[in-house]
């Protein structure tokens, strides 16, 4: 199953965290520069990134590198992350939006409905039954009721979307968690610990690895970063 894609639009993810249930006070935005001074013109507090960038070759090569050194090293994974595989196509923006709102429930103070339910009922589940749960949705369940809800808002973005057409383009979401900062990507094979962030760092912290996959693809432009951020 393929899904329209989702367009890189602060307006058009916002519109989807109303229906996770995400209060008015919160809102997608968008991240002009990764510099100190950019940054701190951002309203606080921001409690995610979010990262759009290319699916180039540097990056797959990276990934498996990183992936096999992490199996021999080990990593902190805390009980209470939330993340879920992807596998469904060009569903990674709705991915990394449930990841950044899932993974910061306690703060935004969800409302009652189809998401606050979804994780009640994805609790004990791996990250593979989490992804199973959109992969293999009907329309009655609580998961296909997201679905539904991507499709209406990716017809809403600026560009024409075809859901056969091949994207280059990957979403991932950066969050704290345990005072760790973590890479949320459905199609890695686990979660990423970037290292040890706290509330008052998590910004710069998740900046700098934004960085470094710019650097990874220096001659590539086409990357774009928003916040989940406390309106002004």
């Amino acid at each position: 199953m393929a899904l329209l894609p989702l367009e890189s639009n602060p307006e058009v993810m916002s519109k989807f965290m109303r229906l996770l249930g995400v209060p008015d006070k919160w809102s997608i935005i968008d991240v002009y520069g990764l510099d100190p001074d950019a940054l701190a013109w951002l309203p606080q507090p921001v409690l995610a990134l979010i990262l759009l960038f290319p699916c180039s070759d540097k990056f797959y090569e990276h990934a498996k590198e990183e992936a096999n050194k992490l199996k021999k090293t080990g990593q902190i994974v805390v009980d209470d992350l939330f993340y879920m595989k992807q596998y469904v196509s060009n569903a990674c923006g709705t991915i990394a939006l449930i990841h950044c709102v899932a993974n910061n429930a306690e703060h935004l103070d969800l409302q009652d409905g189809i998401f606050k339910k979804m994780l009640e009922e994805s609790k004990d589940l791996t990250p593979e039954e989490k992804g199973d749960m959109l992969a293999k949705y009907n329309s009655n369940s609580e998961a296909g009721k997201l679905i539904a809800a991507h499709q209406e808002l990716a017809m809403e973005g600026q560009t024409e979307v075809n859901p056969n057409e091949k994207v280059n383009h990957h979403f991932v979401a950066f969050i704290q968690k345990g005072g760790f900062l973590y890479e949320l990507d459905g199609r890695k094979e686990f979660p990423i610990n970037h290292g040890k962030t706290s509330d008052e760092t998590f910004l710069q912290d998740a900046a700098k690895v934004c960085q470094e996959f710019m650097k990874r693809d220096c001659d590539d432009v086409h990357f774009t970063v928003m916040a989940l951020a406390q309106n002004e």
